[in-house]
């Protein structure tokens, strides 16, 4: 299994080694003609998806605080290869507080560039788009519909009322970084517009495998005083953000339809809307 010859010519690279298969795509490991090595990406379906302003965003940033696109032709992408370990990892490894502040500078990082914001990317009002239309059905437990509420009526003036808006990762979160010998650099941005807060929001929920550290409420509270001070914003504001996105994320994972199911989901935004309680009465 290799990639198209002629991605091969046109990109000048070799030795292509075939590192793992995604739901949407195929990584490679593969030789540049200067000699250093790259990740070469190619998507099935000739379709980049919800990823193409992304990639319009990282070719923008030109390296500042993320991985380097070199090439795309088509739906394959040529980026700069980050071989350290990844902040989930680390997080994995037992030491969430380090990775906290490192994904903290990382977003420091991204949000220092100067650019011109790329036309494609996704405003966060209709992003949010997919919360406010999803549906209950008859046997959804009160309880949900009511997080999901409140979820929803955090999200409302949020919206409305965006501060420091400016190109954003879009998926910010553990996984989505790795370390190289340009220090910890981000990847497979989503591309989005909209106010700075929202970039941290899903790093709360993450990263996989370790669902007992991020729902733990002193973990939430220790992140979100060091996320707070890494983007200047409150607690409560960036804690608001984290739960409007969880619920946003929930309506995609359940395709806009919230039933029974999703209540064993509920947990993590209830904790963060009883944080966000406390401190308002503190």
């Amino acid at each position: 299994m290799q990639p198209d010859t002629s991605l091969l010519t046109a990109f000048q690279i070799t030795q292509a080694q075939h590192l793992t298969d995604t739901p949407i795509a195929s990584l490679w490991r593969v030789k540049r003609a200067d000699g250093t090595t790259a990740c070469l990406k190619c998507y099935t379906d000739d379709d980049l998806r919800d990823e193409a302003p992304g990639f319009d965003l990282l070719t923008a940033l030109n390296g500042q605080g993320a991985a380097r696109v070199f090439e795309r032709a088509g739906a394959a992408v040529l980026m700069e290869w980050l071989d350290g370990p990844s902040l989930g990892d680390m997080v994995r490894q037992g030491d969430d507080q380090q990775a906290t502040q490192i994904l903290g500078d990382v977003a420091q990082q991204l949000h220092q560039s100067r650019i011109d914001p790329p036309r494609s990317l996704d405003p966060l009002p209709h992003r949010f788009e997919a919360l406010f239309a999803a549906t209950f059905t008859p046997d959804c437990p009160s309880s949900v519909r009511a997080t999901v509420q409140a979820a929803r009526e955090l999200a409302q003036p949020l919206l409305a009322n965006q501060t420091n808006i400016r190109p954003l990762h879009g998926d910010l979160h553990h996984d989505n970084v790795r370390g190289s010998d340009r220090g910890f650099l981000a990847f497979d941005a989503k591309g989005v517009l909209g106010e700075a807060t929202y970039e941290l929001a899903n790093a709360f929920r993450n990263p996989l495998g370790s669902d007992a550290i991020f729902s733990d409420p002193a973990v939430i509270l220790r992140r979100a005083v060091q996320w707070s001070a890494a983007l200047n914003v409150s607690q409560t504001h960036l804690l608001s953000w984290a739960a409007a996105y969880s619920a946003l994320s929930l309506s995609w994972t359940h395709k806009g339809v919230f039933d029974p199911e999703v209540s064993k989901d509920m947990t993590l935004i209830d904790t963060f809307l009883t944080l966000i309680a406390q401190d308002q009465d503190s």
